[in-house]
C-alpha cells in the first residue's frame, strides 16, 4: 500500500489555506476515466472541475439515485511529476449547495434544554462546571457559606458567582420577570415587591428575587423578580360602597279591608243555623236558673245535623262501657243563634 500522507497534507493545507491551485490541463481531461470510477451509481451530467491542488483535480458529476437529489459524485484524480498517466485518487459522494441534508451533529450536554429531565431520568454535572465551585472555597455570599458548614458537615460543592449569576438573568428574562405578559397586564402598582404574599430569598439574591405565597396567583411557589406583578396583588382592593339604611317596616292596622277567599275543593264549612235554633220575635228566653232537673240537655242545631248525618253505627252504644263522667253541657238556643251569626 502506497503512502497518501503527503497527497492528503497537501490537500488539507490548500483548503485550509483558500488558495486556487492552478488547474493541471492532463488531469482535467480525465472526464471519462473519473465517469467509470463511479459503480454504484451511474454517473449523471457532468458539472465541474476543481483543482485540489498540483496535478490534483476533483471532477464533480450529478447523481441520479432517488433521494439524494441535490447531491454529487466526486472523484478525484492525480498525476506524477512528469507523467501523462491519471489515476483515480478517491470517489465519495458529497452533498451540493441545494442538497437536504441533516443538521450539524451537537454534542449531548449541548442539545438538553431546560425541562427535557423527566421522571427517573439522571443527568450527571461536569466536574469542571463553572455554575459550581468547591465548598471550602469563600464565596462572596455570606448566605452560601452558612449553608456550607451546616452541621460541620457541609457540601461538596456549591453555586459559584458565575452560577449565580446565570441563574439570576435566566429568571430574569423568562416567564416571571417584569417582562413576562402577565406582568405587564397587571396594573403598575401591582409589584411583587409590595405584595405581602412575597417572600424574599437569602444571601445575594435577596436584592431582587423572591417565592409567591399566594395560592391564587399562577406563580404561586415559584421563584420571581420583585418587579414582576400580577391581579392578585395583596393591595389590590375593591372600593366598599356606603351602607343604606334600610326602612323599618310600618304596617296601618287603621282600616281593614275585607277580601273574599274562594273555598278549596274538598273545605269543610260551617253549617247553617237550624231554623228552630232562631228566636221568634217577642219570645221571652228561659231561665236557666228556673229550669226543672231532670230536664234533658238540649242539642244544638250543629250538633243534631251532625248526629242526623252521622253513620248508623255511632249510635250504637257499648255495653260493657263505662259511663261519662260528665255530663253534656246544655246549649240554648239564642246561644246556637249567637254563634250562627258569629259564623
Amino acid at each position: 500500500m502506497r503512502d497518501t500522507r503527503q497527497v492528503t497534507t497537501a490537500i488539507t493545507a490548500s483548503r485550509a489555506t483558500g488558495a486556487r491551485a492552478k488547474l493541471d490541463q492532463t488531469c482535467a481531461d480525465a472526464v471519462d476515466l473519473a465517469r467509470d470510477a463511479v459503480t454504484e451509481d451511474v454517473a449523471g451530467p457532468y458539472i465541474e472541475a476543481v483543482a485540489e491542488g498540483e496535478r490534483l483535480v476533483t471532477h464533480y458529476f450529478e447523481c441520479l439515485m432517488p433521494g439524494y437529489r441535490g447531491w454529487r459524485w466526486a472523484v478525484t484524480v492525480a498525476r506524477v511529476p512528469r507523467s501523462k498517466h491519471v489515476t483515480v485518487c478517491e470517489t465519495v459522494l458529497l452533498p451540493g449547495p441545494d442538497a437536504m441534508v441533516a443538521p450539524p451533529w451537537v454534542p449531548w450536554e449541548e442539545r438538553v434544554a431546560p425541562g427535557d429531565l423527566g421522571v427517573g431520568d439522571l443527568m450527571p454535572t461536569p466536574v469542571d462546571d463553572e455554575r459550581l465551585a468547591p465548598g471550602y472555597l469563600l464565596s462572596d455570599d455570606p448566605a452560601v457559606e452558612d449553608v456550607v458548614w451546616e452541621l460541620g458537615l457541609g457540601r461538596a460543592r456549591v453555586m459559584s458567582r458565575e452560577g449565580r449569576l446565570d441563574t439570576a438573568d435566566r429568571w430574569y428574562d423568562g416567564d416571571h420577570g417584569p417582562q413576562a405578559p402577565i406582568a405587564t397586564a397587571a396594573p403598575s402598582g401591582a409589584r411583587c415587591v409590595t405584595c405581602g404574599f412575597y417572600l424574599p430569598l437569602a444571601g445575594a439574591m435577596r436584592a431582587i428575587f423572591g417565592a409567591c405565597g399566594n395560592m391564587y396567583a399562577p406563580d404561586d411557589g415559584r421563584i420571581v423578580s420583585g418587579d414582576h406583578g400580577c391581579g392578585a396583588h395583596s393591595e389590590v382592593l375593591l372600593e366598599q360602597p356606603d351602607a343604606i339604611d334600610e326602612a323599618p317596616t310600618i304596617y296601618d292596622d287603621a282600616e281593614v279591608d275585607p277580601v273574599d277567599v274562594a273555598a278549596e275543593p274538598g273545605a269543610v264549612t260551617a253549617a247553617p243555623a237550624h231554623p228552630a235554633a232562631i228566636p221568634l220575635p217577642g219570645a221571652v228566653e228561659p231561665d236557666a236558673t228556673n229550669a226543672p232537673a231532670d230536664t234533658e240537655p238540649s242539642v244544638s242545631a250543629e250538633s243534631a245535623d251532625e248526629s242526623h248525618n252521622a253513620p248508623a253505627a255511632s249510635h250504637e252504644i257499648d255495653a260493657t262501657a263505662e259511663p261519662s263522667a260528665e255530663p253534656d253541657i246544655a246549649i240554648s238556643a239564642d246561644e246556637a243563634h249567637t254563634d250562627s251569626e258569629d259564623a
